[in-house]
């Protein structure tokens, strides 16, 4: 119990004028990683009549992978590798950036409750530099000890995601049964941490509030997960990431001056010529304007891993 470490969520808006609120668990003041798993953000379920839904316009990234994960409702994502797409609760949508694309993020119009989490990942040094792509994968539901997974990045519960990433990476919904205890083999070098969504859970003998991550350091070989009255939760987790990044709005870079280099290029890009495409893509015309990106703080951003 006193090996978890417990992230409490801060709420924070999302996106442009019409921003909606979500809590984020990651970064935060006591961990920025987890394997190199470094953004989580846990929205809903929202009236989108009340709230106005997701509505994020064309906004660039640097040197991360964006992966939505939606419970109830749809979003339609385009992005500047031609990728169009309706994400849907179930589904994995993978983004890696490289060394830049754009993308948008609107809740669709049939979407009355909007309901999921949003999780980016780091690059490691040697994939800054490749071609943005996008993936899409719908993992089959997996019976398991006390419940049902989904895994949808990398190797659990005897289940191998069929997309690839960078680093070695794990990640999974898993919804637990009442009166549920499941434990689950996890890589000994691995760390991981535990969103609790819905319902009441214990992680390892410590209670987790609803939108708290709970965190484990490497070093063990099981995760021990228990319910009284039934949980949705996310599980990530990776090999640590052994490497220190510089995040800062929507970019990652290795440096202060690789990040403000990528803001700059994003400003000149979105000032130029209609249809210009330079580090981060052409995008499809007749959508809402691109998001700016906001001054840079006072003195040079610091590293954190």
């Amino acid at each position: 119990m006193d090996d978890v470490q417990i992230l409490i969520p801060r709420e924070v808006p999302l996106g442009g004028p019409r921003a909606m609120p979500v809590r984020r668990t990651l970064p935060s003041r006591q961990r920025s990683l987890v394997g190199a798993w470094c953004f989580l953000d846990h929205y809903g379920p929202d009236d989108v009549a009340a709230t106005g839904g997701m509505v994020v316009p064309r906004h660039p990234h640097t040197s991360l992978a964006t992966v939505s994960r939606l419970f109830t409702g749809e979003i339609e994502h385009r992005d500047s590798t031609g990728a169009h797409a309706i994400v849907r609760p179930g589904e994995l949508n993978l983004m890696t950036a490289g060394r830049g694309v754009s993308h948008s993020e609107f809740s669709t119009p049939q979407t009355s409750t909007l309901h999921g989490v949003q999780l980016w990942f780091a690059l490691p040094t040697r994939a800054r530099g490749t071609d943005p792509s996008f993936d899409h994968h719908v993992p089959e539901p997996v019976y398991v000890p006390g419940g049902i997974a989904r895994v949808f990045l990398g190797e659990l519960f005897g289940v191998v995601s069929p997309v690839a990433t960078p680093t070695p990476l794990t990640g999974a919904e898993i919804i637990l049964d009442a009166d549920a205890v499941t434990q689950i083999e996890v890589p000994e070098g691995h760390e991981h941490a535990v969103l609790l969504d819905d319902g009441d859970i214990t992680l390892e003998g410590a209670p987790l509030g609803s939108g708290e991550l709970g965190y484990l350091a490497p070093g063990r070989r099981t995760i021990s997960l228990r319910s009284a009255t039934g949980a949705r939760v996310v599980l990530i987790g990776g090999e640590p990431l052994g490497e220190q990044i510089v995040m800062w709005w929507n970019f990652i870079g290795g440096s202060h001056d690789e990040v403000a280099a990528a803001r700059e290029q994003w400003m000149a890009e979105i000032g130029g010529p209609t249809g210009d495409a330079g580090r981060f893509g052409p995008f499809p015309e007749g959508q809402p304007a691109p998001l700016p990106a906001p001054v840079l703080p006072g003195g040079r951003l610091r590293p954190r891993g």
